[in-house]
């Protein structure tokens, strides 16, 4: 796979292993969001497309899909484009990639399409091209990345009610960028996690250093747009090319003259990537290229908004005395501006209206006024006016030989913006060669934008640094899109989750909790892994390389599956793919077909997640479910507590969600007769209900208990584990160690008074 954004000079290669469901190409692929995917046309024969083809247009069914022939995919002519286009600090790609056929063949064929198409090549020596493999981030699949609302909001996708919008207070265009695709690929390198950490810990102290550089970042325009820019070189000289190499050439200049206040900002900071960055802004290129941009442009022409404004700036953006015709040209341009301005001013008097000149870039120059509209309607406007239109209480017109200034004006325009655009190429050409240095600087300033954005989003709520171990273990965690959008604070929540007790189950009434707070812990360890606090009193994870979820019961008519047909294509990737160091999330499966059926999917699938240690949590309403810790160890029942409170206009019992979860599997039997009773479900019906319940459940129940010999050794099990991981992560004085120990000891003597019952080997 090779990828490029026109909006950014750089290519990624990708080539890795995949099995036949093609789950990493589709994953990468949704973070790349692409605009068009480019594949080989014998790919793509109708009737004879290969497997991937199809996949891909399915999963992408708004995407162009453009074939080109086969013959592009060139693997020696990808190799070639590399060497020719790659700038030299990324020059040990080649060392990557020089043996890897499939990445160079992308390359090659992409390269030729977008030369092709855009009707631009690239500067040699201009390219940032980096190898990625799919290691080196966890992996969330598409269709956990919409469950778990990571960029786009189920119910409205125009809200931003999700991890995006929790975290999203970057200032520029590339911290933006840089945090959604952190979102969708979590970082998998503790040491690298923790830097970033230390830094957002670094801006949490430091106010001063925090509001200094979001000042300075939110003055930065999309550098690595402006770079996409500079490094093309159009084959056809338009007006258009003319200007928008003048405007971005201004772009330069603003965006250099801020590197001295970033480094002035960072001078001082502790954290080992703060200095880093530091240390990359003393790069020597940045003084030079400003130096001699200064040469040519005026000091003073800078970025401002407002179009004329704009235009004024690149019209003056080079200095006088350079070339002689440029400065005729301005002073004709002057002159007609002027003139303009002297032809309103005189119609104003002629005709005793209060108007004023405006500009727009589609209309160049008119006349507006601002009247009370109830006493002039547009009949009464002097004739010579033409091209009117009405706003509110503002009129907008023209006339005849406003029109004929406005060419004028245009002509002289294009003479400017060509001279000034030959003078601005010569200029490019001396500092091309250290333009380079300009992708540290993107890097630098997306990076510190997203840092700010996870700190800023910490100023608003009580989140806490994580710490990474070989558990999940949170104390008092909440939910940070249900803190965004509720009046009050959501209700917190522990857990706890270590590799000798790998599985919970969850059970509860509906609408108690369960589904958000398995979304709760999805979220938290994304928070984590990207380098963010997370929200919680104190919070441990261990290291997630996937994170899944099967949480969607909704059918899709589109592949014509039911319910617990997608449930059960989801669980097939689920178990295909998940590994030791997964974190899985399951709410509710088997609900789609008839109980016995759901609870035996339910329990087989549970024991294939017990045996290869991933971190699960298994929502369900199947209690029977729950007596598989009767087998298993490694098993925890949980529940969302509920409590009855009397209803006295109904003179019935209600139920009161607490939405605290408590070990153990929940008491509350029968909770969907008590929704139906409720509701408005006759009365008659809601009994017949009951009691047909109760016999059926009477024998199911009364095999569930759990022996004493299994209770007791479930409590040795327990501390065994907790004993273990005391001895791998502690970090605690000796002292206070000694006392958790102690502590241990005495829950182990409550827990557990009849120790001597149990066979010699537990004592050992």
């Amino acid at each position: 796979m090779a990828s490029i954004d026109l909006k950014s000079p750089q290519i990624v290669l990708s080539q890795f292993a995949d099995n036949t469901t093609y789950a990493k190409v589709i994953t990468k692929l949704k973070v790349l969001s692409p605009l068009e995917i480019i594949m080989s046309n014998t790919a793509c024969v109708v009737g004879n497309s290969t497997k991937l083809f199809t996949l891909v247009t399915e999963n992408f069914k708004n995407v162009n899909f453009t074939t080109v022939q086969r013959k592009y995919f060139n693997e020696t002519k990808g190799l070639e484009y590399i060497e020719q286009l790659c700038t030299a600090e990324f020059s040990s790609v080649l060392m990557e990639v020089q043996s890897r056929y499939y990445c160079l063949a992308a390359a090659a064929a992409l390269l030729k399409y977008v030369e092709f198409i855009q009707n631009s090549v690239y500067a040699p020596k201009s390219l940032k091209i980096y190898f990625q493999g799919s290691e080196q981030t966890a992996m969330i699949d598409s269709s956990s990345a919409q469950n778990l609302e990571l960029l786009i909001n189920n119910q409205d996708y125009r809200n931003n009610h999700t991890l995006f919008g929790v975290l999203n207070y970057t200032k520029t265009a590339g911290g933006s960028r840089r945090l959604r695709s952190n979102i969708l690929e979590p970082l998998v390198d503790v040491e690298t996690i923790n830097m970033r950490l230390d830094c957002v810990q670094e801006l949490l102290q430091d106010e001063e250093l925090f509001f200094g550089l979001q000042s300075v970042i939110s003055r930065f325009l999309d550098t690595e747009q402006l770079l996409s820019v500079l490094v093309q070189i159009p084959k056809q000289d338009t007006v258009n090319a003319a200007e928008s190499k003048i405007t971005n050439l201004i772009y330069l200049k603003h965006t250099l003259e801020l590197v001295d206040p970033l480094k002035g900002t960072l001078k001082n900071c502790s954290t080992p990537l703060l200095r880093a960055y530091y240390g990359s802004l003393e790069d020597k290129r940045f003084g030079l290229i400003l130096e001699k941009i200064k040469t040519v442009i005026n000091d003073d022409a800078r970025y401002m908004k407002g179009c004329l404004n704009m235009r004024t700036q690149k019209c003056y953006a080079v200095r006088s005395n350079i070339s002689e015709f440029l400065d005729i040209a301005r002073r004709t341009y002057t002159e007609i501006v002027d003139d303009i301005a002297g032809m309103i001013s005189q119609l104003s008097e002629k005709y005793s209206l209060p108007l004023r000149t405006s500009f727009s870039s589609s209309r160049g120059f008119f006349i507006q006024m601002t009247t009370d509209c109830a006493a002039l309607s547009s009949d009464q406007l002097p004739p010579e006016f033409i091209k009117i239109s009405k706003v509110k209480n503002s009129y907008s017109f023209t006339s005849a030989d406003l029109i004929k200034m406005n060419e004028r004006c245009q002509e002289s325009l294009r003479e400017i913006y060509h001279m000034t655009y030959m003078i601005v190429c010569k200029l490019l050409s001396e500092i091309y060669e250290d333009i380079h240095c300009l992708y540290k600087l993107s890097d630098t300033v997306s990076m510190l934008d997203m840092l700010l954005s996870f700190a800023h989003a910490c100023t608003l709520s009580d989140y806490v640094r994580p710490e990474f171990t070989d558990t999940l273990a949170i104390k008092q965690g909440w939910h940070p899109i249900l803190e965004k959008i509720s009046a009050e604070k959501p209700v917190a929540n522990n857990t706890y989750i270590t590799e000798g007790s790998n599985v919970l189950i969850i059970t509860g009434p509906n609408m108690s909790g369960k589904s958000t707070y398995l979304k709760q812990i999805a979220l938290c360890q994304i928070m984590a892994q990207i380098g963010s606090y997370v929200p919680a009193e104190y919070a441990s994870f261990r290291i997630a390389e996937q994170i899944f979820t099967r949480i969607s019961t909704d059918d899709d008519i589109e592949t014509n599956s039911s319910t617990f047909m997608k449930e059960m294509k989801e669980i097939a990737y689920i178990l295909h793919n998940a590994n030791d160091k997964s974190l899985i999330l399951i709410d509710e499966l088997g609900r789609g077909t008839n109980t016995e059926e759901g609870i035996g999917i339910s329990y087989a699938v549970c024991e294939h997640l017990l045996s290869i240690k991933a971190f699960t949590l298994f929502t369900t309403h199947f209690l029977e479910l729950c007596s598989i810790d009767a087998l298993y160890l490694n098993v925890e029942n949980m529940h969302f507590e509920v409590q009855h409170v009397k209803n006295t206009s109904r003179n019935k019992d209600a139920i009161l969600y607490t939405y605290k979860l408590s070990r153990g599997l929940t008491e509350e039997k029968n909770y969907g007769l008590k929704a139906a009773e409720a509701s408005s479900l006759p009365p008659s019906i809601v009994l017949d209900a009951r009691e047909i319940t109760t016999q059926i459940t009477r024998q199911i129940l009364q095999s569930q208990r759990s022996s004493p010999e299994m209770d007791r050794w479930r409590v040795v099990y327990h501390l065994a584990t907790r004993l273990v991981q005391a001895a791998r992560n502690s970090q605690l004085e000796p002292d206070r160690l000694r006392t958790y120990l102690s502590n241990l000891k005495k829950k182990y003597e409550e827990d557990f008074p009849r120790a001597a019952d149990l066979p010699e080997r537990t004592e050992e």
